[in-house]
Parts: structure tokens; C-alpha cells; sequence
């Protein structure tokens, strides 16, 4: 293999150290890694396979699960009985690209308090058209048969066309409330106003590329940490981001996020308000039309990731592994892949830095990963039937 440039042979030297499973040498920054080495003793159990083009699920107080279909669908998943779930009034759905009905959250005072039916929903989506589209947070109330009283809390602004990057996962903070991303609007020569889409990522005055923190009422939370500065949006938590497809919260109360680059670079980042996490201008990405880096790998002011990789597993869903199936595993970040088709495990030492990493075979493009109430993994795949998976170990 003949590798031209200094930084894809690092990149090919550093892959293959982690496909052999060797120590990686310790680096002044972050530096994009090649497929980790798969990992065995474990099994996929079908909960169901009968979801139509699934992307987001969540758990209501009894263990039963209302999963989001793209398509403005939503299913209750009871053992393997699945049922579909009337939504009154959902407001106008882009069903088109990457755009439709995505995440699924349930407020968690409700699920606290043992609440099996008239819980507080919440769903992002795509509202709109194909030339003026927006990302969006609604809420309704699901009383056992139907989602009713549906309400629209938050819309992203400025407004898009196309359909790409809406970002749209979400997760609730222990202080109750609640982070929701939005993607940056698209790749050249997709422009927003009279810019380009994907710098709006570093453009205080708009909520693309950016993660919001949210109240329940979808207004901005209190001490969001740039509401005071000119110019800027209070809803704005973190900004220069991509398209940020995994959000999850661990134990501990941090925050951690999966991110698309575009041709290489995906990333996963240790989220903190207030930062700036550098897409355009900080990136291992290449641009899709003339293959030429865009930005730099590390730019002062501006936080690294975690961990970078090159090819792009395109990552989607995060969970962070607390249960006792697998004990090897607590402490570790999992995330699901769409291109690569697997789930990776993402080990940390004490101080947050990320020291290994394996992949688990799915077999399918993978939309969502979350560890369910009885302390499993649950895989969500993103296909025309999706399929609830459940990560159990492998039998002796």
C-alpha cells in the first residue's frame, strides 16, 4: 500500500496497532484510529423484528418501550407484542434524507414516579418541507393507546433546506433538563443565509451545529454558559459540531457525544457547556468533493475528542454500561455504527482517557444503543424491518 501523505500513514500505522491489539504510543493529541479488533463472548438475542425503519426507542416506568419509526411512526414494544401508537396532531414531518421522526425521551419525574400511562413525551423531528426544514422538540401525552396533546416546545432557527444533518438526539441531565443537537444543515454546497451550512457551526447566532440545553418546557435552561455573550443564543450549550447522532449521560453526571465527520474524522467527545468542539475549523475529516483535510487535526481554543476514526463508522446511539452481564465491560462507553455495522466498546482509564477499544458484530447498520432498565445492551438496527437486539453472553 502506497500512503503519500505523513498523516495517512500515521493514521494506517496507528489502525493497524489497534487491529493487532497492540499498545498505541502516547501522543500529544488525539489522533484518528483504523477499526478496533473484534471482540467474542457475547450473542444477539431478537427481541422483535418488526419496526418499520426504527431510530429511536426509550423505556417507560413498567420496562415496556415506545420506539420512533422515520416515518412518523411510533410502537410500543411489550416482550415481543408490538403495537403501534397513534400520535394526534404530530405537526408537519419532512420524512425525506435523513430527516423524519427521530429521538424519544421520557421525562424522567415520570418514569420516577412509576407513571405507566399519561407520561410526558418527548420526540424530535423534522418539520417542514424539503426547501425550509428544521429540526424541532415536541411533547405529548402517552396514556396507554395514544400519544394526545401534542405541543411543539422548541424549533431550531435559522431554518434549512434538504435533508441533511438534523443532529436530534436527546438526554436529561440529573438537574432535569435537557440536551437536544442539532446538526450544522448539510454539506457543501448546502448553505444556510449567506454561508455556508456547515459553518454555521461556529455561529453563535444560529442553533445549527450545536447542542441545546433545554428546560422541560423547552425554553432556555437557566446558566446556560454562553446566554450572556452578544450576539449569541441562550439555548446554546456546546457548539462547533457536525451532526451529533449519540448523546448519553453517564452515572457520574458527564456528557458524552458520538459525531459525524464527513469522509473520516467521526468522533466521540467528552461534552462540556460553554466549548467549543472546532467543526469546520478542527477536524479529521476530508471534504466529500475534492478529498482535501478540512481544517486542522487540533486548533489551541478548541476541545479535542476523545477519540477520532478514520475510515468513518458513522456512529449512532451511545450507552454507557453499568449492568453486571458483563462485568469486564462496566465503565465503558458503546457506540453503534451505521457504515461499519457494529457496536464499539470504548474503554477509559481513571482520568477519562480512552485507552481501548473493540468492536461487536452486528451485521446491520446500527441507529440506536441503550442499556434498558434490567441492566442489558439494547440495539436498535436501521432497516426496513428494524430489529430490537439484546446483548446477553454467549452460552457455554
Amino acid at each position: 500500500m502506497q500512503l503519500r501523505q505523513p498523516q495517512a500513514v500515521l493514521r494506517y500505522l496507528v489502525g493497524c496497532a489497534m487491529l493487532a491489539g497492540a499498545a498505541l504510543p502516547v501522543l500529544a493529541q488525539v489522533q484518528a484510529t483504523g477499526a478496533p479488533p473484534e471482540v467474542k463472548g457475547w450473542r444477539a438475542e431478537t427481541v422483535t423484528d418488526a419496526l418499520p425503519r426504527a431510530w429511536g426507542m426509550a423505556w417507560l416506568a413498567d420496562g415496556r418501550m415506545l420506539v420512533t419509526g422515520k416515518a412518523g411512526t411510533l410502537h410500543l414494544v411489550n416482550g415481543k407484542q408490538v403495537t403501534e401508537v397513534p400520535i394526534e396532531k404530530l405537526p408537519t414531518l419532512m420524512d425525506s434524507g435523513q430527516g423524519g421522526l427521530l429521538d424519544i425521551a421520557i421525562h424522567p419525574a415520570d418514569k420516577a414516579a412509576g407513571k405507566e400511562n399519561n407520561a410526558r413525551v418527548y420526540m424530535t423531528m423534522a418539520n417542514g418541507t424539503s426547501s425550509e426544514n428544521r429540526t424541532i422538540l415536541v411533547q405529548g401525552i402517552f396514556d396507554g393507546k395514544k400519544v394526545h396533546s401534542v405541543k411543539t416546545l422548541f424549533q431550531a432557527s435559522p431554518a434549512k433546506n434538504g435533508g441533511q444533518h438534523f443532529g436530534s438526539r436527546i438526554a436529561w441531565l440529573p438537574d432535569g433538563t435537557l440536551l437536544m443537537s442539532i446538526g450544522d444543515g448539510g454539506n457543501p454546497p448546502q448553505r444556510v443565509g449567506d454561508m455556508l451550512a456547515r459553518d454555521q457551526a461556529q455561529n453563535l447566532g444560529s442553533h445549527n451545529g450545536s447542542i441545546l440545553r433545554l428546560t422541560a418546557e423547552g425554553k432556555a435552561a437557566p446558566g446556560n454558559p454562553l446566554a450572556g455573550k452578544a450576539g449569541a443564543l441562550p439555548e446554546i450549550w456546546s457548539y462547533g459540531h457536525r451532526n451529533v447522532q449519540g448523546i448519553v449521560v453517564d452515572p457520574e453526571g458527564k456528557v458524552w457525544a458520538s459525531e459525524h465527520g464527513p469522509r473520516g474524522g467521526d468522533e466521540i467527545n467528552r461534552v462540556e457547556g460553554g466549548k467549543n468542539y472546532g467543526w469546520p475549523l478542527q477536524s479529521f475529516g476530508l471534504d466529500y468533493s475534492s478529498r482535501e483535510p478540512i481544517g486542522k487535526h487540533s486548533v489551541p481554543g478548541m476541545a479535542d475528542p476523545v477519540v477520532a476514526w478514520a475510515p468513518s463508522p458513522a456512529p449512532s446511539g451511545l450507552a454507557w454500561y453499568t449492568g453486571s452481564a458483563f462485568p469486564q465491560w462496566r465503565g465503558s462507553l458503546f457506540s453503534g455504527g451505521l457504515a461499519s455495522k457494529d457496536l464499539r466498546r470504548i474503554a477509559f482509564d481513571k482520568s477519562g482517557k480512552a485507552v481501548r477499544q473493540e468492536a461487536l458484530d452486528i451485521g446491520a447498520r446500527v441507529r440506536d444503543v441503550r442499556q434498558g432498565p434490567d441492566g442489558q445492551l439494547y440495539v436498535l438496527t436501521d432497516e426496513d424491518k428494524s430489529r430490537i437486539l439484546r446483548i446477553v453472553p454467549e452460552k457455554s
